[in-house]
């Protein structure tokens, strides 16, 4: 009687502690109090899912109503990898073997920068992304000109540095076609693709505008760090072949990290193309 007693009270234990487990793991809260449950840690960044179609690089953004995380009102956090999917499906190679990886910069035209930059570039003899910022363009029209001219992809990056999720859909249009215009005035051609500033987006915005939306999967930090050799380190670390590496044209330090980051994986093989090549739309 005494071992089925027992016996009786050991069960009972082991049954109360798989509840409290599995109360833990759900979230169902405890009598007497309350849980959210657990959340998954990221490590900084976006902490957003969203599905990528035929693990396309960045083709879709956030799902709906879902917001980036923010650093000191920049794009922040170490990568937007739920976007930018780099899997085995996703590498893209040349006939000649070359990976292929993508430069882009946000914000610019800079009048001292910019020039600096496409100088370096047009030196190496790569082609770069650059998603402008329309209230930027007044004044820097032959930047423009010149970026075209020298076979860089030209993209929009809205009028102002603001989320576009949070501003009325008719405010966002108005500011994304404004600079699509501006841009279509100077080189002729409208953008067809668009990096939300923050990588703030939703399906909503994406069904009004006519532009293939473009994120990132290598986030430099250039904007935080200031610092050319911690960024060159940064990139270099994460960067893998059909990337898409985020950077800014309007800090010396960003240029000079840029070109060194081209000349050294260039050694490595890889070829730098513009995000049209790696996108799926």
């Amino acid at each position: 009687m005494g071992i089925l007693f027992a016996v009786l009270i050991l069960d009972s234990a082991v049954f109360g502690m798989s509840a409290g487990v599995m109360k833990y793991l759900s979230g169902t809260p405890e009598s007497g109090g309350g849980t959210e449950g657990r959340k998954l840690e990221t490590g900084g960044g976006f902490s957003r899912t969203a599905s990528v179609q035929n693990s396309a690089t960045a083709r879709k953004g956030p799902l709906p109503g879902d917001a980036p995380a923010l650093e000191n009102g920049k794009e922040g956090g170490q990568s937007n990898r739920s976007q930018n999917s780099r899997s085995q499906s996703n590498r893209s190679q040349d006939s000649m073997g070359k990976k292929q990886i993508a430069l882009t910069f946000d914000d610019g035209p800079h009048a001292e920068y910019t020039p600096r930059l496409l100088d370096g570039l047009k030196e190496r003899n790569v082609r770069a992304t650059f998603f402008l910022m329309g209230q930027n363009i007044p004044g820097n029209e032959d930047l423009i000109r010149r970026m075209q001219e020298e076979g860089h992809l030209i993209g929009n990056h809205s009028y102002r540095h603001v989320q576009l999720t949070r501003e009325g859909e008719e405010t966002v249009c108005e500011a994304v076609e404004k600079t699509s215009n501006m841009i279509a005035q100077i080189t002729g051609q409208a953008p067809q693709y668009l990096r939300p500033p923050y990588g703030d987006w939703s399906e909503g915005l994406e069904c009004r505008l006519d532009l293939t939306p473009v994120f990132w999967s290598v986030d430099s930090l250039d904007w935080k760090l200031r610092n050319t050799s911690k960024i060159i380190r940064r990139v270099e670390k994460a960067a893998g072949e059909g990337d898409i590496i985020l950077m800014h044209d309007i800090f010396q330090t960003s240029v000079d990290a840029a070109l060194a980051l081209v000349k050294d994986l260039q050694k490595q093989g890889y070829e730098f193309v513009t995000v049209d090549k790696l996108v799926i739309e």
